[in-house]
């Protein structure tokens, strides 16, 4: 099986070790042994009082949040697992803003280490825009371990893939 891009940009024995657990039919195993719970937050108001409780906690004087949800709609093969927005409306004579954030749906099933660094991934947004170093810094602040949980939510998008691949055949 092809590894796909979202293992792009590791170093090549990482992939490697992915790609022969993943031809071995054993990244679920894997996975399940190194995040065996699963969380309950379901709802989009709980994904709205989790949200702003880590908010609340790391980012008191970030701009506030009006909407918190999971989406259907997003697309994890272009890298979208979640994404923030600032959706701008005309209200009487004034312009809005209201800062957004949604989640993949999938993630209402996976293990509550890859919400929690989805939902960081998206709070970190609001102090930093780019992908850079004081972002990721921000990020790991927010979640020690920041970037082993990101390499197992790309392990996880890998092997639902696999799964979907073998369903579909």
């Amino acid at each position: 099986m092809k590894i796909r891009d979202y293992l792009q940009g590791y170093p090549a024995a990482l992939r490697q070790q992915v790609k022969i657990l993943s031809e071995q039919g054993r990244l679920g195993d894997y996975l399940t042994k190194r995040y065996p719970a699963r969380h309950t937050i379901q709802s989009d108001k709980a994904l709205y009082a989790y949200t702003s409780a880590l908010k609340q906690d790391y980012l008191k004087n970030a701009p506030g949040i009006d909407k918190v949800c999971y989406d259907n709609n997003l697309d994890t093969l272009k890298n979208a697992l979640g994404l923030h927005t600032a959706v701008s409306r005309v209200q009487g004579g004034r312009l809005k803003a209201k800062k957004e954030i949604r989640i993949a749906a999938l993630f209402k099933d996976a293990a509550p280490e890859f919400l929690n660094m989805i939902v960081v991934h998206e709070l970190a947004h609001l102090k930093e825009h780019d992908h850079n170093k004081t972002f990721y810094q921000l990020c790991e602040h927010m979640l020690p371990g920041y970037h082993q949980i990101e390499f197992g939510v790309r392990i996880y998008l890998t092997w639902r893939d696999q799964q979907r691949r073998h369903e579909e055949k």
